[in-house]
């Protein structure tokens, strides 16, 4: 499946149903009690009146679905998934939505050692001690498999820092 359709699976039910509901409620309501005794829209054509009524709300739909979205995205990759929904839904011009997109943290990734979900930047497993990437013999800091020099104290890499999966030996 495309990530479009992975990302709307995230999106929880409950969001789905108040868009849902929403939507088909207030559109429904605009259209039967307010398009009659609005004398300007009461002058178009039928279909023109239920396009306007009816694609209007779908912009409130979306940015339910969008709030949705950011909470169950957040919660997943282990932020604070009440704060960032509270930011999406609050500050106008859906400026929290896109601070959100910009700001959120990499998804965690399972521990070879335990399985717990560990975050991205960690070198080693909080839970079980196990390592997550490559380290300096020397002083101990995280280092990239493909380097053959420590940055920060300049130690030669041993052969074991290269990662399997590029086949590339480093040294």
């Amino acid at each position: 499946m495309s990530r479009f359709g992975d990302g709307l699976r995230i999106i929880p039910r409950t969001a789905w149903f108040f868009a849902v509901t929403i939507y088909l409620v207030l559109a429904t309501l605009l259209f039967e009690f307010a398009i009659p005794t609005d004398p300007e829209l009461g002058k178009w054509p039928r279909w023109g009146q239920f396009l306007f009524v009816y694609g209007l709300f779908l912009l409130l739909a979306g940015f339910i679905l969008l709030v949705g979205y950011v909470h169950a995205d957040a919660k997943r990759r282990g932020m604070r998934y009440v704060m960032w929904t509270l930011l999406a839904l609050f500050i106008p011009d859906c400026i929290g939505i896109i601070l959100y997109f910009i700001l959120r943290d990499p998804m965690p990734k399972a521990c070879p050692g335990c399985a717990t979900l560990v975050k991205s930047g960690f070198t080693f497993c909080p839970h079980c001690g196990t390592s997550l990437q490559p380290t300096c013999p020397h002083c101990g800091r995280a280092v990239d498999p493909a380097w053959t020099h420590c940055p920060q104290c300049g130690t030669p890499m041993p052969l074991s820092t290269a990662h399997p999966a590029s086949g590339r030996v480093i040294g």
